[in-house]
């Protein structure tokens, strides 16, 4: 597949989620003369079971979804570039510690302990990025962690250490730039997964609250209606599939570009 499919996906996705508030829409008007209307002239993807228009409803949830997988893949990738890349440097009771907590937080399933946590922070969009924050560091401290154990011994790397710099030079200089390319991939792939994750805890009530939009709440909501107004859940199921879709195949393709042969999920 071309990549400029995937990649006019998902910057539609990014402008809807950027400019949407700036835009001519009303995702909160109510019109009890148009509920659950079908798709036409009025609202070209319909209407919700409060006569509130899907496409509008759609753009708002556009921007939820960006927001938190942007939030989340910047703190999840930053504290685990940061807590793995120091324990495979400084080794010892530190790479021992962090090893540890690793092997537990992944003894669980992410989605569970995210929805674990969301329950006890309560909903609320905030929350539900720190949830999964708290969930999706593990995957960049495991992989920062091999990478930097691998590279820290090469010869450059000691080169620096005869010449007397820092630990702070050498990680910056010397280590995480060789690191950040399968950190990138792991990162892209976070995406597609944050997105999931979001709608998921927003379908089960733990996201967006009334009446702000999330594609999940959107999908949850019009479940109930399925059989008399089927755009209700196909509208956001759809974008939803498409924005997962083109993330990863980005991905793939970022990492056969970068020549990465890390796991990632």
């Amino acid at each position: 597949m071309k990549v400029w499919l995937p990649a006019g996906v998902l910057l539609l996705w990014a402008l809807l989620a950027l400019f949407g508030p700036w835009l001519p829409l009303s995702p909160d008007q109510i019109d009890l003369q148009r509920i659950l209307a079908a798709p036409g002239d009025t609202a070209w993807l319909g209407a919700d079971d409060l006569g509130r228009p899907v496409w509008d409803r759609l753009v708002i949830g556009a921007r939820t979804s960006f927001l938190v997988a942007v939030w989340v893949v910047i703190l999840s990738a930053g504290i685990g570039a940061f807590l793995g890349t120091l324990a495979a440097y400084l080794g010892g009771w530190w790479d021992l510690l962090t090893v540890r907590v690793i092997d537990i937080f992944l003894a669980f399933p992410g989605i569970l302990l995210a929805i674990a946590l969301a329950g006890i922070l309560g909903p609320g969009v905030d929350n539900v990025i720190v949830a999964l924050s708290v969930v999706g560091w593990v995957g960049y401290a495991r992989l920062a962690r091999a990478q930097v154990l691998s590279l820290k011994h090469r010869d450059h790397v000691q080169a620096a250490v005869a010449l007397g710099a820092g630990r702070g030079r050498i990680v910056v200089r010397h280590l995480l730039p060789l690191a950040a390319a399968p950190l990138i991939v792991e990162a892209t792939f976070g995406i597609a997964g944050t997105v999931i994750s979001e709608a998921g805890l927003s379908f089960l009530g733990l996201g967006v609250q009334p009446p702000a939009a999330s594609w999940g709440s959107m999908i949850r909501d019009g479940t109930r209606y399925m059989l008399v107004a089927p755009h209700l859940v196909l509208a956001p199921g759809i974008a939803l599939m498409l924005v997962v879709l083109s993330v990863n195949l980005l991905g793939d393709r970022l990492r056969d570009r970068l020549d990465v042969r890390a796991e990632h999920g």
